[in-house]
């Protein structure tokens, strides 16, 4: 009986997590088909662990561990790998939706993301693991090892950046459009 728990306990943690923990591993590799092994790692080392060890903090625990995995393997490469992952988040479906919104949301989060990959990787790990992990900032710091000041800090840093940059993209098709009045 004990085990069916802690099977379906595992299965409800990987159907929570998988999706959120390869993205964010995708992230820091650079590479899906690494990151699919660390996070195959994670959930192995899930396995071993005593539930109510990790229960408590779990979110933290999946991804401070997948973080820690991602970190050590490219710590033992000697190469650096430049491979383009698919960045563009998920985006929301409406009833009906605009192929031209969808486009533009689509050119839109990918401005966002050519932004986001030239801002310090501790403001990028930070960013995917608040808006693409969901996670808080309490559960950041705790992956990160910064504090949740820290934390915050990193946060509102990005978010300042990336805004400036858009407005700074959105200046000459504002200008473009005044001209052609």
């Amino acid at each position: 009986m004990d085990d069916e728990v802690t099977a379906r306990w595992i299965a409800e943690a990987l159907e929570r997590f998988e999706v959120p923990l390869l993205r964010f591993a995708a992230r820091l590799l650079r590479d899906d088909e690494r990151a699919k092994d660390i996070v195959q790692e994670t959930f192995l080392s899930l396995c071993q662990q005593r539930r109510t060890d990790v229960e408590a903090h779990l979110a933290a625990w999946l991804f401070r561990v997948c973080r820690n995995r991602a970190i050590d393997l490219r710590r033992k490469e000697t190469r650096v790998e430049m491979v383009a992952s698919d960045a563009a988040p998920e985006l929301a479906h409406e009833a009906g939706p605009d192929p031209s919104a969808i486009a533009q949301q689509r050119e839109d989060a990918g401005q966002v993301m050519k932004i986001l990959e030239t801002l310090p990787e501790s403001q990028q790990e930070a960013v995917y693991l608040r808006f693409q992990g969901g996670l808080s900032y309490q559960e950041i710091a705790e992956i990160t090892g910064h504090s949740v000041t820290h934390v915050g800090v990193l946060l509102h840093t990005a978010v300042k950046k990336i805004r400036a940059h858009l407005a700074e993209l959105s200046r000459p098709a504002a200008r473009a459009a005044e001209g052609s009045r």
